[in-house]
């Protein structure tokens, strides 16, 4: 299927790992130009050394004003098409383990800096009239996981945003959708097994067994499958889906909204 992704640009926040490296790879088989963001400098120089002519680096923790603002720099007059918004999540806690300032860390890590994006970005989007955001967030919205009330809780907050907004510019060409991964083979999952080994004393290649028997699919999902569809919605041809959030669990999430 063409796309219709050649030549134009995508900012990529968590590029150089998980999904975002995964969303990177496919756009950059598409033609696409990447202004590609991570806070490893060895990994997004790696990165560039792939495609220097279609990427552009910016090293910094997006979550960060700073960093935001170097975005900003380093995109200068150039039309976005879309965003990709990707960051880590909190640390795996059950509520009664969490801490004021815990609950602070993770408004800021998963929420705060999602809103200030998308305000610094959609203006210039409907001046256009068109844009493509996606945010990768969690199955967790749909269906709570254990040991994850920071995630579960703010990544909700982060639905109710992309939701309302999508409503807001819905006949502007611009579209806004969530995508939400449940057990994918990327770092991000070995916390929550590393936490449930802890709470358990149970080995952490058992829990990891077991959780896999779980999925029923039978397999942990690849970061290269969610990234056919991850770039599918950046394209023109989805401009009839915004507002929706997509579970991509291997059919985990038991409730027929799903």
């Amino acid at each position: 299927m063409e796309l219709h992704l050649k030549d134009q640009l995508f900012i990529v926040s968590g590029a150089t790992s998980g999904f975002g490296k995964a969303i990177t790879e496919q756009l950059l088989k598409e033609g696409a130009n990447i202004i590609a963001i991570a806070r490893g400098k060895e990994k997004l120089e790696a990165l560039q050394k792939v495609a220097p002519d279609k990427v552009t680096i910016v090293c910094g923790d997006i979550s960060s004003d700073e960093c935001r603002q170097q975005l900003m720099d380093v995109k200068q007059d150039k039309v976005v098409h879309g965003l990709v918004i990707n960051a880590g999540g909190p640390p795996a806690k059950t509520v009664m383990e969490t801490s004021a300032s815990d609950w602070d860390d993770a408004y800021r890590l998963l929420l705060r800096w999602k809103v200030l994006l998308v305000q610094q970005f959609v203006p210039g989007m409907i001046k256009n009239k068109y844009g493509r955001i996606l945010f990768i967030e969690s199955a967790a919205v749909k269906q709570p996981l254990e040991n994850l009330v920071l995630s579960n809780s703010l990544r909700a907050g982060v639905v109710g945003m992309v939701k309302t907004l999508s409503q807001e510019i819905a006949s502007t060409g611009v579209t806004l959708n969530v995508m939400a991964p449940g057990s994918h083979s990327t770092p991000a999952i070995d916390r929550i097994y590393k936490k449930k080994s802890e709470q358990t004393g149970i080995p952490f290649e058992q829990v990891r067994d077991t959780a896999i028997q779980q999925i029923p699919v039978g397999f942990l999902g690849e970061a290269c499958d969610f990234a056919s569809l991850a770039v599918w919605l950046l394209s023109p041809s989805s401009r009839f889906i915004t507002g929706q959030t997509i579970s991509v669990d291997g059919g985990a999430v038991k409730g027929i909204m799903g």
